[in-house]
C-alpha cells in the first residue's frame, strides 16, 4: 500500500526542508523523483541541492540528462518515473500523479501559509484517502522537529 506523507510547511521553505528528507531517503536505499511545476523551479532546486550545505553531497540530476535512469534522485516537472523511484516528492503544488499507487511513498510538501496550497493539499488528502492510501500529516514543532499530527 502506498504511504502518503503530508508535510505542512509554516515559516519554512522547501529549500530548507527538502534536502534532509532526500538524505534520509538515500540512507534507506530509496530512489526518488522530486516533481515541481516548472522548469525554472526545477532548475532552482537543482542548483540549490548542489550548494545547500558545504559538508554534504546529494547525487541528483534533472529529467533532461541522458542517464536519468541511473540517478538516485531525479528532478522532474511531469508525470513519469524516469529512474524507477519508489518515493516521489511533490513540491510547489505539483499534483498527485495517476500512478501514485506505483510508489511505496509519496511526500507532499505544501506551504501552510498559502491558501491555494492548503486547498490543494486538502483535496489531495481526500483523494488519497478515497484511493485507500495510508496517509499521515506532519507539522514542525516550535523547535523545528517534525511531529505526526492527527
Amino acid at each position: 500500500m502506498t504511504e502518503v506523507l503530508f508535510y505542512h510547511l509554516q515559516n519554512m521553505t522547501v529549500e530548507n526542508v527538502l534536502p534532509p528528507l532526500l538524505e534520509k531517503s538515500l540512507e534507506r536505499g530509496w530512489r526518488v523523483v522530486v516533481q515541481s511545476t516548472s522548469e525554472e523551479r526545477a532548475d532552482a532546486l537543482d542548483a540549490h541541492l548542489w550548494t545547500y550545505r558545504d559538508d554534504s553531497f546529494l547525487p541528483h540530476a534533472t529529467w533532461r540528462v541522458n542517464d536519468a535512469a541511473d540517478q538516485p534522485i531525479v528532478l522532474a516537472i511531469e508525470e513519469g518515473n524516469p529512474n524507477g523511484a519508489n518515493v516521489r516528492f511533490l513540491v510547489d503544488n505539483a499534483a498527485l500523479p495517476p500512478d501514485a499507487q506505483g510508489y511505496e511513498r509519496m511526500v507532499l510538501l505544501f506551504n501552510g501559509d498559502d491558501p491555494d496550497a492548503l486547498a490543494l493539499a486538502r483535496s489531495a488528502w481526500t483523494d488519497c484517502k478515497a484511493r485507500g492510501f495510508d496517509v499521515t500529516y506532519w507539522q514542525a514543532d516550535e523547535r523545528g522537529r517534525w511531529q505526526r499530527r492527527n
